[in-house]
């Protein structure tokens, strides 16, 4: 995870605010007992209005790769439209292939 100040710096102003509720986000996912579940979730949907309101496009992507808390809620935001859209699709792609030459393998056994 990048530290906040270069990930502001990196990211438009309007991200900022994202930025810096995204942190805490993660900072409250490393450490859960800081936080009682009440502010928890309240942090959590801070988060999830100001993902709903910021423009998608590069600045997005780089902010949710530095923060995998935002990108993991913000991929949940999203299921119903895109699925698992920030999931690595080879590693899913793989495990599928492997449970399929599984299955293949103990059908010829029975």
């Amino acid at each position: 995870m990048s530290t906040p100040s270069s990930t502001q710096r990196a990211l438009p102003p309007a991200l900022h605010a994202l930025a810096a509720m995204a942190l805490l986000l993660e900072k409250l996912e490393r450490q859960p007992r800081d936080a009682s579940p009440g502010q928890y979730r309240q942090v959590a949907m801070q988060v999830q209005q100001l993902l709903a309101e910021a423009a998608h496009g590069p600045a997005l992507d780089q902010l949710l790769q530095a923060m995998p808390a935002a990108a993991q809620l913000y991929e949940n935001l999203h299921y119903a439209q895109a699925g698992l859209c920030r999931a690595p699709l080879q590693p899913a792609l793989d495990a599928e292939l492997a449970a399929a030459a599984a299955l293949r393998r103990a059908r010829g056994r029975a």
